[in-house]
């Protein structure tokens, strides 16, 4: 139809991946030792195919790809008033999760706003886009952190039975122009692709996973989303029946980006599921 945008079936894009490395991986949360850097290891920027998921007629799903687009209108009006997003914000989110999988208990736990102009990144409360490829939990991490979160025999029992962690993306304006999400297939992850990095905090030691290049990655995102949308992204499941597992990700520099996008900002909020 005269007027119709063509529908972009994919582009091509540099995705920052980690350089093999035998060194343990670490990243500080607070002012590391004397001598010793913020963060360690090596990146590359692989240039990969990244398919747009809204052109696909079968849509990606937390079960199969290990992430899915939701429409979900949120009330707040400000998501830089922290008092509001748990206020209003958290149980909009307790109820799309408990809604888009059936669980029977979910534990939000926290949420990072972040916006692309560096004038408003506040450390601690506004971060930058995470612009390498990554996974927010892993096999040792995700269940200490619900041993963290839950009382000692709250967390044994849900420990017992099938949990999950995933992350809630939203805009908070739309439509996204610049540093969109760029999501990796579950399915094409091979687990020697994953490696361990230490998240230093001055009072625990978390776990993520970084991700060395595989030409077998699989790569979506949903182009210009709008602050009435959201994607769910399956970061850790305990379930091992073929289901997804683990799905990584990282911001990315599409090169459809004009020159005067506005600044991306965005909220993503963590949460437990439990079966």
């Amino acid at each position: 139809m005269e007027g119709t945008t063509p529908v972009i079936a994919a582009i091509e894009a540099p995705l920052m991946y980690l350089v093999p490395t035998d060194e343990v991986l670490f990243s500080y949360n607070y002012p590391p030792p004397p001598g010793v850097p913020m963060r360690n290891g090596r990146y590359e920027a692989r240039r990969v195919t990244v398919r747009n998921g809204r052109a696909l007629a079968d849509r990606p799903s937390l079960e199969r790809e290990g992430f899915a687009l939701r429409r979900e209108p949120s009330a707040v009006a400000n998501f830089y008033d922290e008092a509001e997003v748990k206020r209003v914000y958290y149980p909009e989110v307790e109820r799309l999760l408990m809604a888009a999988t059936g669980a029977a208990k979910v534990v939000i736990f926290d949420h990072t706003l972040r916006n692309t102009a560096t004038d408003k990144q506040l450390a601690g409360q506004v971060r930058g886009p995470a612009n390498r490829v990554h996974n927010d939990y892993t096999e040792r991490s995700a269940p200490q952190r619900v041993r963290d979160l839950l009382a000692p025999e709250e967390a044994a029992s849900r420990l017992e039975r099938r949990y999950a962690e995933v992350n809630v993306w939203r805009p908070i304006k739309g439509p996204v122009k610049s540093a969109p999400l760029a999501l990796c297939d579950a399915g094409s992850l091979d687990p020697a692709d994953l490696v361990v990095s230490e998240l230093r905090y001055p009072d625990r030691t978390g776990e993520i996973y970084l991700v060395t290049y595989n030409p077998r990655h699989r790569w979506f995102y949903f182009p210009e989303m709008s602050a009435d949308e959201t994607v769910l992204i399956k970061c850790f499941d305990s379930a091992r029946d073929g289901r997804a597992r683990i799905s990584v990700h990282t911001a990315f520099a599409d090169p459809a980006t004009p020159s005067d996008a506005p600044a991306r900002e965005s909220i993503e909020v963590r949460a437990f599921l439990f079966f």
